[in-house]
């Protein structure tokens, strides 16, 4: 641990992509290489010390997580067991999400209570499109349950995809899952769970601010876009009525911070809107400034003059 007592930005979406357990896995390299070609950049695949290593050096932390598709698309998950046993190694940057296809039913339930128990996990991903189910199946709503329970969030991918993406058929991958809409029902029915519909929504992106602006639980990050392409009417809901609810996301390794943070610079949010979105709501909504873990890191207020970040 470095001792961080200052935080410059949170990241609320980063994903683990090389594991130091499995063998390569050729579907997740498939996928991969599409994504990259799809984005038009290298992208780095960094192991999860690594991807601690990058975000240390810039004074941030990061929710990572893998996703679980070995269902839906054969490919190998990295274990949430490794991404908490490693993300317990960097607890001054890294925060361990976990990720089960709901489609597991009660073996998956099981694992999450586990997860939670034993391994110290702090929210859950899903990604309707690539583990093939509607968010409002009730399928998953015992799933949803061991979550409310432990008072964690659950973020949701949402609207088009870069996985899949230009891949013959799209890999196997259907955007219908993806609408924010059916997260309106999951709102409903677990009121105590917090809800992060991750990305700009494209083509749904009045349907995320509809759901977000209705249900208190729900947040927004803005990963998986360079803030150059957010539309005009996602800035106006986040200089103003969702300035509170709104999140900063990478995507990394996708997308880089440094990329998204430059781009962020010029699309005209306002100064006093600016923090809360890099990482004042996340320290609020991940409890994070009250947990005796990483709240000896994280700092509100700006150090004093002199001291150490």
């Amino acid at each position: 641990m470095t001792g961080l007592n200052r935080v410059v930005a949170i990241d609320t979406h980063t994903h683990a992509t090389v594991s130091t357990r499995n063998a390569p896995d050729e579907v997740a390299i498939a996928f991969d290489t599409a994504m990259a070609a799809y984005f038009k950049e290298k992208m780095p695949r960094p192991t999860i010390a690594e991807t601690a290593a990058y975000y240390r050096e810039r004074h941030m932390m990061a929710v990572i997580f893998t996703v679980d598709t070995e269902r839906a698309n054969g490919q190998m998950r990295i274990t949430n067991e490794e991404v908490a046993e490693e993300a317990a190694k960097h607890q001054d940057v890294l925060i361990p999400f976990a990720s089960i296809d709901p489609m597991r039913g009660k073996m998956g339930v099981r694992e999450a209570r586990r997860l939670i128990k034993d391994f110290g996990i702090r929210g859950f991903k899903f990604h309707p499109s690539a583990q093939e189910f509607y968010p409002n199946d009730r399928m998953a709503y015992g799933l949803y349950e061991a979550i409310a329970e432990a008072g964690l969030p659950a973020i949701f991918h949402s609207g088009q995809t870069g996985v899949g993406a230009r891949m013959r058929g799209g890999g196997g991958i259907r955007l219908k899952y993806s609408d924010p809409m059916f997260l309106d029902d999951v709102a409903v029915d677990f009121p105590d769970m917090p809800i992060i519909i991750a990305h700009p929504s494209f083509p749904w992106q009045e349907n995320a601010l509809a759901v977000a602006t209705h249900k208190p639980q729900v947040y927004i990050d803005l990963s998986g876009w360079s803030p150059k392409y957010f539309s005009p009417l996602l800035i106006q809901y986040a200089n103003s009525i969702l300035k509170e609810k709104m999140l900063f996301g990478s995507d990394f390794p996708v997308i880089t911070p440094d990329r998204w943070l430059a781009d962020f610079d010029k699309i005209g949010i306002r100064p006093e809107v600016k923090p809360l979105i890099l990482r004042e709501n996340a320290i609020r909504l991940l409890g994070l400034d009250k947990d005796p873990v990483y709240g000896r890191y994280v700092r509100l207020a700006p150090p004093e003059q002199g001291e150490c970040c």
